[in-house]
C-alpha cells in the first residue's frame, strides 16, 4: 500500500504556492483572449485549388501582421473559415488581394462578417457565467450528496484545478477562446467525478472502521480506488495526447487545457480534497450526526 498521506504537507505547500502564483499572473498579466472575446472579422471562403491548405493560408495571413489569426477547415476540404483581430475595410481588401495572388484568383469569398466588441464582450460574460454556474451546481450537488466537510474539500479541489490551469495559460500567453471555456467546464466535471469516487469510499470506510483515524483511513480509501483512478486518467490522457499531437492546430488549445485539467484533477482528488477531511477531523460521529439530522 502506498503511503500518500506521508506527502500531504509537502504537496499542500506546493499547491498553495502554485495557486498564489496563478492568481498573481491572472491579476497582473491577464489572459490572452482570442478573437471570440476581443472581436474581429470572420471570413468564409472556398478555393478551386485543392493544393491550398490551412497551413499555406495561415502563413500568408501571418505575414500580413493582422494580429491574432485563426484558420480552419469549414465543411468541405476546399472551404475555410478565417478569423482575424482587425475588422476595417482596408484590411479586408488587403486580405482579398494577397489571397487572390496566392491562389491565382481561385478563391471565392462567400461571407465576410465583423465580430464587434459588444458581441465579444457578451461571449466573455456568458463564458464566465457558465463556469460560475457549473461550480455552484457542483457545490450544491456535493452539499446534498455528502456532509459539509466533504463539500468544502471538493470545491477547494475544483478551484485549485481551474485556477492553476488558467494560470498556466496566462504564463505561456496561450489563447483563450470558446473551446477553452468548454475545456474548463469539462475539467470541472472530471475533477468532481474523481473526487466523488474517493469520497464515496472514505464515507463507506468511516462506517466500517470506527477505530481507524481519518488520517489513515483516507490513505486506505485512496489506495482502494487507485486502480480505477489510474485506468481512467491514463485512458483519458492517451486520447487527449493523440488529439494534441495529431488533431491539428485548431484543437491544440482545447486538448492542452484538458490534459492539464485531467492531470491536476487526479492530483487534487488525492492531495487537496482528502487533506481537508484530515484537517477538519472528520470521523464516524460526523457521518452519523449528519444522517440523524
Amino acid at each position: 500500500m502506498i503511503n500518500f498521506n506521508k506527502f500531504f504537507r509537502l504537496f499542500n505547500i506546493i499547491s498553495i504556492v502554485l495557486v498564489i502564483i496563478s492568481i498573481l499572473l491572472l491579476v497582473f498579466k491577464g489572459l490572452n483572449f482570442g478573437i471570440d472575446f476581443k472581436g474581429g472579422t470572420l471570413i468564409e471562403l472556398r478555393s478551386d485549388d485543392k493544393k491550398i491548405n490551412v497551413s499555406s493560408l495561415r502563413n500568408t495571413l501571418n505575414n500580413m501582421n493582422l494580429g491574432d489569426v485563426n484558420v480552419k477547415k469549414f465543411g468541405n476540404e476546399t472551404d475555410f473559415l478565417i478569423k482575424i483581430e482587425k475588422n476595417d475595410k482596408n484590411t479586408i481588401d488587403l486580405i482579398k488581394k494577397n489571397l487572390m495572388e496566392l491562389s491565382g484568383g481561385s478563391f471565392n469569398f462567400r461571407r465576410v462578417e465583423n465580430v464587434g466588441p459588444k458581441v465579444s464582450s457578451e461571449l466573455l460574460k456568458s463564458g464566465i457565467i457558465a463556469i460560475a454556474l457549473s461550480l455552484a451546481a457542483m457545490l450544491l450537488y456535493i452539499w446534498i450528496r455528502f456532509e459539509w466537510q466533504f463539500s468544502l474539500g471538493a470545491i477547494l479541489a475544483l478551484f485549485h484545478d481551474v485556477i492553476i490551469t488558467l494560470g498556466l495559460f496566462s504564463l505561456f500567453s496561450l489563447e483563450i477562446n470558446l473551446s477553452i471555456v468548454a475545456a474548463v467546464l469539462t475539467i470541472v466535471g472530471y475533477s468532481m467525478n474523481d473526487t466523488v469516487v474517493i469520497y464515496d469510499r472514505v464515507r463507506e470506510n468511516l462506517r466500517k472502521f470506527s477505530d481507524i483515524k481519518i488520517f489513515e483511513l483516507t490513505n486506505i480509501s485512496i489506495n482502494e480506488t487507485l486502480s480505477r483512478t489510474i485506468i481512467t486518467s491514463a485512458t483519458t490522457l492517451l486520447a487527449l495526447l493523440s488529439i494534441y499531437f495529431f488533431g491539428g492546430e485548431i484543437l491544440k488549445g482545447f486538448s492542452l487545457a484538458m490534459i492539464m485539467g485531467v492531470t491536476f484533477g487526479t492530483y487534487s482528488s488525492i492531495y487537496i480534497a482528502n487533506p481537508i477531511l484530515v484537517k477538519l477531523r472528520v470521523s464516524q460521529k460526523t457521518i452519523l450526526k449528519e444522517e440523524k439530522d
